[in-house]
């Protein structure tokens, strides 16, 4: 790496992509013994940040919220992108690459409303308002008497909206909250297995260049083995399944001493149907696994579960 030059980090402008960003900034500042100042934080405006009136799976499905940052990596205006993890695509654009991943955050989600406690006392009728497919599945799964419907923005966004009463309740990540601050918004935090997390959740993750050496080494430098580990695993599963943005699909992997435990989970959109998988095995052999037990609950889905 130069010792003069400056380094330019994509991200998407959203105050908490920026946190993200910042984070990964002053990790890489430490790293390698630079000033923060040489690595240069440039915001981008996604397609999918500025579509706020549907759904992205109406608008082209995947990598809506990566596109800006993928062509301003390949055409050399950036040198690294910080993305939410699970916003990435499941194949990234031929000449970029993964080249690490921050500590992953808390992967739940939480619930948030005025009008009750939890999912579970919601009355019979609420609007619950996500633009998440599997949020809005397992909500159903839970509790087909409520009603979902599209709720679109960043974190601040979709709080202002719940207060003006465009939905009853929602629910968010609460890591995106921890990193903003915003945690006491929460009005309960579900469990993992009351409400499974999206693959990639809470974890941040840094793309290169696949030919820029240097700047894949030292973002080696900050890499966290185990959070890359799991996310291989949630990867390598959603690869097999290859499911659109309307597919309600959760995975979450775990590692502990060397050894990854898997829980994934495929569901109807409207929650009427779900077929759930585990594993467990070495954390060394992650891609592998993931493979293996994506392949094995694809052949146990019933026709129509992975949606076009």
């Amino acid at each position: 790496m130069s010792e003069t030059r400056s380094f330019v980090v994509g991200t998407r402008g959203s105050p908490l992509a920026m946190a993200q960003a910042k984070e990964a900034q002053a990790r890489l500042a430490a790293a390698l013994d630079y000033d923060v100042s040489r690595f240069v934080l440039r915001p981008f405006t996604t397609t999918g940040d500025a579509i706020q009136d549907r759904a992205l799976a109406d608008a082209g499905g995947k990598g809506l919220f990566t596109k800006e940052l993928d062509t301003a990596l390949l055409d050399g205006r950036i040198d690294l992108a910080v993305h939410s993890a699970k916003d990435l695509p499941t194949f990234l654009p031929q000449g970029l690459v993964i080249a690490g991943y921050l500590p992953r955050e808390d992967v739940r989600d939480v619930f948030i409303s005025s009008l009750a406690g939890s999912l579970a006392e919601l009355p019979p009728g609420t609007l619950v308002g996500t633009a998440s497919p599997r949020r809005q599945a397992l909500v159903l799964r839970a509790r087909p008497d409520l009603k979902v419907g599209l709720l679109r923005g960043n974190v601040g966004t979709r709080l202002q909206k719940l207060e003006r009463g465009e939905a009853g309740a929602t629910l968010l990540a609460l890591a995106g909250l921890k990193r903003l601050q915003m945690e006491a918004h929460a009005t309960r935090i579900f469990s993992i297995d009351e409400m499974l997390p999206a693959a990639g959740q809470g974890a941040i993750a840094i793309t290169t260049r696949e030919d820029d050496d240097a700047m894949r080494s030292a973002v080696a430098r900050i890499n966290h083995p185990e959070t890359e580990a799991a996310l291989t695993l949630e990867r390598s599963f959603l690869a097999v399944l290859d499911g659109s943005c309307r597919t309600p699909i959760a995975g979450h992997a775990r590692v502990t001493e060397g050894r990854i435990a898997f829980k994934g989970l495929v569901l109807r959109p409207d929650g009427s149907d779900a077929v759930a998988t585990e594993a467990e095995g070495s954390a060394a052999d992650a891609a592998r696994l993931g493979t293996e037990v994506g392949r094995e609950i694809k052949g146990r889905l019933p026709p129509g579960m992975l949606q076009a």
